[in-house]
């Protein structure tokens, strides 16, 4: 177990103005390099002393990661605009409600006022024990002590797991899978674009890691584009306290209708696995389908196939089944 302190370790402050200047320093300090954004989960890591990085990069005086553009009928958000802008733009709750809406649901206001959207889709699992300090396989051990027998796992995943069992914590993640965001990704090498659904990684891909960033990448932008705008959105998220919580299961989907009849369906859950879970089953199931409560029932039923609880947390199998009903039903 790790000791917790209040102090935390020394470090490097870097602070640079460009988009250049950061990406120059993160390939120059690699693996030993942390970049900073709201710094909300950083703070915890280094206080208590489970991170330890050498360089801290701090990105909060770069103009360029910040701000809502035009790009069509999509839009262009830089990685480090806060959640509170980006709940509040008029933009984004006309034409995506969903994210707005999954940006309006993170923590508490003054939360969201310093976090950021780039910050909140990049952040680290919460599991407990890894967080701690414990030498499980995330941290570079051969265990992992969520998933024993008397382990304490009522928060960890019941899809996806593959030697870890911890979930992905973004409330945002799965309203951008939805939307079919992309994710534009920077290193000295250039930019490449990732897909939302991709940029999320699970332990059977990379166990160390939660995201497609690797060091010396930058995410700079999130790119929302036209083809879900002014959709059908449903956004649910299920905690225990009404703020401040991380969710137990959440689900984000987009539908467009026409003539009583389901014709396009995207459904995203998450809490329940290492990485957003884009449910194309049962998109198939009602692609096409009426806005019926018996689609909504056989949607449910079917998102749970292939789920396998742990100990304590085999609630999450009823939450997700009733969220996706939930969901599906909203298009009628």
């Amino acid at each position: 177990m790790a000791t917790i302190r209040d102090m935390m370790p020394a470090f490097e402050l870097f602070q640079p103005a460009t988009v250049e200047d950061a990406v120059a320093l993160l390939a120059e300090h690699g693996r030993e390099a942390w970049a900073l954004a709201g710094g909300l989960d950083s703070m915890d890591w280094f206080k208590d002393r489970i991170k330890r990085p050498r360089v801290v990069i701090d990105l909060g005086g770069i103009p360029d990661l910040t701000g809502i553009q035009e790009r069509g009928e999509g839009l262009d958000i830089g990685a480090m605009t806060s959640l509170s802008a980006v709940a509040a733009d008029e933009r984004v709750r006309s034409r995506f409600q969903l994210l707005a809406d999954a940006a309006s649901q993170v923590a508490t206001p003054q939360i969201r006022n310093q976090g950021t959207l780039g910050g909140n889709v990049s952040q680290d699992t919460r599991c407990w024990y890894y967080r701690s300090g414990w030498p499980c396989y995330r941290a570079g051990g051969n265990t992992c002590y969520a998933s024993a027998p008397q382990a304490m796992n009522r928060e960890h995943c019941i899809l996806g797991a593959s030697r870890c069992v911890a979930v992905n914590p973004s409330d945002t993640a799965p309203a951008l899978v939805a939307l079919d965001a992309t994710m534009d990704v920077r290193n000295r090498r250039g930019t490449r674009t990732v897909a939302a659904e991709d940029y999320f990684v699970g332990p059977a891909i990379d166990i160390t890691r939660m995201t497609a960033l690797k060091p010396g990448d930058l995410l700079t932008s999130i790119r929302v584009p036209a083809d879900w705008a002014g959709a059908r959105f449903y956004f649910e998220k299920v905690r225990d306290r009404g703020s401040w919580d991380f969710a137990l299961v959440t689900v984000a989907a987009a539908f467009r209708t026409a003539g009583g009849r389901i014709d396009q369906a995207r459904v995203v859950v998450n809490g329940v696995a290492a990485y957003p879970v884009r449910l194309h089953d049962v998109e198939r199931l009602v692609t096409g389908a009426p806005a019926s409560e018996e689609t909504a029932q056989a949607a449910g039923d079917l998102a749970v196939q292939g789920a396998r609880p742990l100990k304590y947390n085999g609630y999450k199998l009823a939450l997700m089944r009733n969220l996706v009903r939930r969901a599906v039903r909203s298009a009628a």
